[in-house]
């Protein structure tokens, strides 16, 4: 005997999702809105100081992210598929955080007296 599931739970199951996507995007709109005003009003008051932004340790984080990503994701396009033009899929992160950690190593190194 299967157990039958009625339309109205399909349709319930169905629309969560989709509940959640739109939530989510309404808070991160109304962040946006309201971070936006508030510089708004800084700029206008003559208080706002723009916040220091470090490329030396974003490249860093970022060159490590995209480096582990694509080692991931090229040995397991390697295991699960062979060599083909999906392997492109882990080899184009792979190559960008090879990039960004040469960049960050370069620049460190410009750096040291």
């Amino acid at each position: 005997m299967e157990p039958s599931t009625s339309n109205a739970v399909r349709v319930i199951i169905a629309i969560i999702p989709i509940v959640g996507i739109v939530m989510g995007s309404v808070v991160v709109f109304f962040y946006l809105l309201w971070n936006h005003k508030r510089r708004t009003l800084l700029i206008q008051a003559g208080q706002y100081e723009r916040p220091p932004f470090d490329l030396l340790s974003f490249s860093l984080l970022t060159g490590l992210l995209l480096s582990s990503v694509g080692l991931g994701l090229t040995v397991f396009l390697v295991i699960a598929l062979g060599v083909n033009f999906g392997l492109l899929g882990g080899i184009i992160p792979l190559s960008i955080g090879i990039g960004l950690l040469v960049y960050y190593g370069i620049k460190r190194s410009d750096r040291a007296p």
